[in-house]
């Protein structure tokens, strides 16, 4: 590892969680290439449209629902639970 990377972990480790995360939202939001400066209010519309076009789809008929059975079953083979956790 970089001297350079090291120290940005050790100074990361040194903040509190609440900023940790911040600095950690940050970072990931710039591998996305999603502008820095998105506000949360900005991403909290951007869900509400995408909210709003998936249910006008569902009452539309463009898209056909699965039932609970058959979506939990592809849910299951697709994320076995680890041997720990039963």
């Amino acid at each position: 590892m970089a001297p350079e990377v090291a120290e940005v972990e050790r100074a990361l480790l040194a903040l509190a969680p609440e900023e940790r995360a911040a600095v950690i939202h940050m970072g990931l939001l710039s591998l996305d290439g999603a502008p820095a400066e998105t506000s949360q209010d900005e991403i909290d519309a951007a869900w509400r449209t995408e909210v709003a076009g998936r249910l006008d789809d569902v009452i539309e008929g463009r898209v056909q629902l699965g039932s609970f059975e058959a979506t939990r079953a592809r849910f299951v083979a697709m994320y076995p639970r680890p041997r720990g956790d039963r």
